[in-house]
């Protein structure tokens, strides 16, 4: 008897658990049908703001999108409207250069202390903040051990919150390069996997295809030394012409793009002349490398707010001295060089570097962009319809438009009076599912 009513109980537990777990399923996941009002939206396509808008969504595209009075004519009794009241929406934001599955604690403890195992386990939560922070699709251009595919994979399985992610898995560069593990002892080995570090046309085609193999849809090389490593030049180049091409033609192969890590302006005209669809950093370009991004519509992609955090933390974090004599360097010419190439109307796309300050931070480039010579239009254009250009990817994301990705951010007031704003987005949609909400009492898409 005792059995029987303990069983009874149990499964009333069950049965109520289980129905709180589907009503909240429901509430969270995209409906058939979602009326999102706004006093303002911003058309990235036309560089306009536009008043008194809504999008009508249908699971997880915009099915319609327009003036409120015309969009909320005719809909179903049962679609469920969000009103933002005095809102400003903007497309899902895109970050064209993150490092999604890590971000630094202490130096040398990342180096000796910390495994792969430990990056994968907390990849899932800068995924979340990323998305939060308004990010709905991101390029990520260099993880180890393919865990930014593995991040990928389990985002797109709806098993983990996070933004979209095109992968670039293990960045190619030299040995003794910025991708190899270098000013240690060489009586120290690093077991990393391959092929990270390729040397010669034949290696890099294999490390490309190897890349592609285990599921890259971008590939990454080091045109140039780096900041963030102990090789003594910032910006030299690091790898021949020809080893630049043979990535370049090997991606194309596979239908695949190339970005090029590269800071000085020898290594970033000899990245431009092999092919790569963008300039990383691009710190130190000279009026030359201006004219040929031009000529052949590379692509610049920028990370000019990093420096700010660098300067004032990475001693705090442990790293050599002179790595961040390196970023001092570097860090006011690159802003700078920005101004210039923008003045002279080369294409520009959102980037942070992510990673090499706290995830979440993404938006917080909006604003050096404009200090640094765009307009806040400009700014947001970069960071949507640009950044979806660059990606591949310009008839899903970067606007709101029928048929493509219900990916929705809003802020309290009008961003374009103050880009700043959209540091700390107030929603944040991604494909018709809310992950975020301080605007209205509409359900948000808890965590696992």
């Amino acid at each position: 008897m005792q059995l029987m009513v303990a069983g009874r109980f149990a499964f009333l537990i069950f049965s109520s658990a289980s129905a709180a777990f589907a009503e909240e399923t429901a509430a969270t996941k995209p409906q058939p049908l979602t009326l999102v009002k706004a006093a303002r939206l911003v058309d990235t396509a036309a560089g306009v703001v536009r008043d008194n808008q809504a999008v009508l969504i249908e699971d997880e595209k915009v099915k319609a999108i327009g003036p409120a009075a015309d969009i909320s004519k005719g809909i179903p009794p049962e679609t469920r409207v969000i009103d933002l009241g005095d809102a400003t929406i903007v497309p899902g934001l895109i970050d064209c250069h993150t490092h999604i599955t890590s971000q630094p604690k202490n130096y040398y403890e990342d180096i000796f202390r910390r495994s792969p195992i430990d990056y994968a386990v907390t990849a899932h939560v800068y995924a979340r903040r990323t998305l939060e922070a308004g990010f709905t699709t991101v390029r990520d251009v260099g993880a180890g051990e393919f865990i930014d595919i593995a991040l990928r994979n389990a985002v797109n399985a709806g098993t983990v919150p996070g933004p979209r992610i095109l992968c670039a898995g293990l960045a190619l560069g030299s040995t003794g390069g910025h991708a190899d593990l270098n000013g240690f002892s060489p009586y120290l080995s690093f077991r990393e996997v391959s092929p990270s570090v390729a040397d010669g046309v034949d290696a890099i085609r294999k490390a490309v295809r190897t890349n592609i193999k285990y599921g890259a849809d971008w590939i990454k090389i080091l045109a140039s030394a780096g900041v963030l490593s102990e090789e003594e030049s910032v910006g030299a180049p690091q790898y021949t012409p020809e080893e630049m091409k043979a990535a370049v033609d090997e991606a194309a192969l596979w239908g695949r793009k190339v970005a090029a890590h590269a800071h000085g302006a020898e290594a970033i005209k000899m990245a431009i002349r092999a092919g790569v669809a963008s300039i990383e950093h691009g710190s130190l370009i000279d009026d030359e490398g201006i004219r040929l991004m031009k000529e052949r519509g590379t692509w610049l992609v920028a990370d000019i707010y990093n420096d700010d955090y660098i300067i004032a933390e990475y001693s705090r974090l442990g790293y050599p001295e002179k790595i961040i004599e390196k970023e001092r360097l570097v860090g006011r010419l690159q802003r700078e060089n920005f101004r210039k190439a923008a003045k002279a109307g080369v294409k520009i796309a959102y980037g942070t570097d992510a990673g090499v300050y706290p995830h979440g931070w993404n938006g917080k480039q909006l604003g050096k962009m404009v200090e640094w010579g765009l307009t806040p239009m400009q700014a947001i254009q970069a960071a949507t319809v640009s950044a979806a250009d660059l990606i591949g990817w310009k008839a899903k994301v970067g606007q709101l438009t029928t048929g493509y990705f219900a990916d929705l951010v809003a802020v309290s007031g009008d961003l374009v009076a103050d880009v700043t704003v959209l540091e700390k987005p107030e929603f944040v949609m991604k494909g018709g599912a809310i992950y975020k909400n301080a605007l209205t009492a509409d359900a948000v898409v808890k965590p696992e």
